[in-house]
């Protein structure tokens, strides 16, 4: 970073547009960047454990959790509830530790109103036909679930310009490279407001 100060990096992206395998790709090769993990009550897939990939809670746990003032952000998303620790958050700030945080546009607004000095970041897969590839690839989703998907990740996509950083997850290794440079400060070519970033993204969101 350009300076000693902390940063919250908000980074928010479709379903399918491959965020969390770029995010754990990140946090891995940058080791001193803390991951804030989310809270969810959506049920718990087979390769994950609770308290690495997600906090798993029931709706009762995450009302309480709610109301206690705990939560930084909060979404419904596909009938399931996701929220960031406000605490865990604050936490890695304070000790100087620069924070990411993955969830949707929607809690990237909220955190925006919350914390504004906070930097965002949206992904955008290189194209739909390859976003419904990687949906389907996943194999976790019946065919109607998918399509539904498809439809939530348009709408997804309309508020990429809420965004200061756009990075389209094309290649795994180039993508991360981005994410990187607009971590150091120097991601100019991913800036919203870079007009061959936005001539790319008009073709891919139509």
């Amino acid at each position: 970073m350009p300076d000693n100060k902390a940063r919250l990096f908000v980074i928010a992206a479709p379903s399918g547009a491959g965020k969390t395998t770029l995010v754990k790709a990140l946090v891995l090769r940058n080791p001193d960047l803390k991951f804030s993990i989310s809270y969810t009550t959506r049920s718990k897939r087979r390769t994950e454990i609770d308290g690495v990939d997600y906090l798993f809670v029931d709706v009762d746990e995450f009302e309480t959790l709610k109301e206690g003032g705990e939560l930084l952000e909060f979404a419904e998303v596909f009938d399931n509830f996701y929220a960031t620790s406000r605490s865990q958050v604050e936490k890695h700030l304070v000790a100087g530790r620069n924070v990411v945080l993955e969830i949707d546009w929607q809690g990237a607004r909220q955190v925006r109103a919350s914390m504004p000095e906070c930097i965002t970041i949206f992904i955008l897969p290189p194209s739909m036909e390859e976003l419904e590839r990687r949906l389907r690839d996943r194999r976790t989703d019946s065919a109607e679930v998918i399509e539904r998907r498809l439809r939530d990740a348009m709408n997804d996509m309309s508020h990429w310009d809420e965004f200061d950083y756009v990075i389209i997850n094309d290649k795994l290794e180039q993508a991360v490279r981005d994410l990187e440079r607009v971590l150091a400060g120097s991601g100019h070519s991913c800036a919203r407001s870079n007009v061959a970033l936005r001539r790319v993204v008009s073709r891919i969101i139509g």
